[in-house]
């Protein structure tokens, strides 16, 4: 049985993209960007979320057009702001991830028909009780079982062999948030569904947690030099995301892509003010397929592994 990545704390040597920080120059305008980036795009989220309840904007509308604002933003932020130039992607990845990223879209919308089909409605049309209340507490249930999920996508080795494809690129940029093998889409966000509607958020609701949510993981993924503070404590951030990437287990927990309140009660939280990644990627790249061979990778929780060698000491 393959050995997931992250599943134990074992030392072995990394292998992986050796970073080298060269951001953006230090001027007076990367400053006032670095600090303003965050709060801009979190207004964003208030603003359409708020303007999709009052005028009862469609949802299968609203989410895509204003998922693919937050990734043009992000993108352009990531070349005036970077955090690493290297990152970029090439000409050939851009049609590599081009293809991953439509065919992530086709498994979230998949997981949302599955979850519909097995509930009737994915919620009731008007909220259960006041909706300051209530996106809280979508959001924390969501924010639980999206962590859990990713989680578990690391521990147990069967998922891993899924959701290890996503950690292939030895970079984290915008771009590649889109690597995933399509099953693993369907599970994590099937699941994330499946919580909210068991528990009966409404729609209003859904779509306004959506919303971040959808901000928040290409925001993380982000290859850009931007730093939140004492907020990394509350939300999740490319800060602590690379981190997620990192080769070395000792650091890449992380496992929330909206809040960070869930790695900090459950102990994968290791984030602390200057710490970078050494290196990103996989310990094993030869374990997973390269990232353009899109059609091998789909196909490698299938593929029959190896028998397993001598374990290191």
């Amino acid at each position: 049985m393959d050995e997931c990545e992250h599943a134990t704390d074992g030392k072995e040597i990394s292998v992986g993209y050796s970073v080298s920080r060269k951001g953006a120059a230090d001027n007076s305008a990367a400053r006032i960007l670095r600090v303003a980036v965050y709060p801009a795009l979190l207004l964003s989220v208030v603003l359409v979320g708020v303007f999709a309840v009052r005028h009862q904007w469609d949802p299968a509308r609203v989410s895509p057009l204003f998922l693919l604002g937050v990734i043009g933003y992000l993108v352009l932020l990531e070349r005036l702001i970077p955090y690493d130039r290297n990152w970029h992607p090439e000409k050939k990845e851009w049609r590599h991830y081009g293809i991953y990223f439509l065919l992530t879209m086709a498994g979230s919308g998949l997981a949302q028909w599955l979850v519909a089909l097995a509930v009737g409605l994915i919620s009731p049309a008007d909220p259960i009780c006041h909706l300051g209340i209530e996106i809280p507490g979508a959001l924390l249930t969501g924010s639980l079982a999206s962590y859990l999920v990713h989680r578990l996508g690391h521990r147990n080795p069967l998922l891993w062999r899924l959701h290890g494809i996503h950690h292939v690129p030895e970079k984290v940029n915008v771009a590649n948030n889109g690597v995933n093998h399509v099953l693993d889409i369907v599970l994590a966000q099937g699941l994330v569904q499946l919580a909210l509607a068991i528990v009966g958020f409404s729609r209003p609701a859904v779509l306004v947690v959506g919303l971040f949510v959808a901000a928040q993981g290409y925001f993380v993924h982000a290859n850009i030099d931007v730093r939140i503070g004492p907020l990394n404590h509350v939300l999740a951030s490319p800060e602590q995301h690379r981190l997620h990437h990192s080769t070395d287990l000792a650091e890449a927990g992380h496992y929330g892509s909206d809040l960070s309140c869930w790695d900090h009660l459950l102990g994968t939280f290791t984030w602390r003010p200057g710490r970078e990644p050494a290196a990103v990627g996989l310990r094993d790249p030869a374990a997973f397929p390269g990232t353009g061979e899109i059609l091998a990778a789909l196909l490698h929780p299938w593929r029959r592994r190896p028998a397993p060698g001598p374990r290191p000491e």
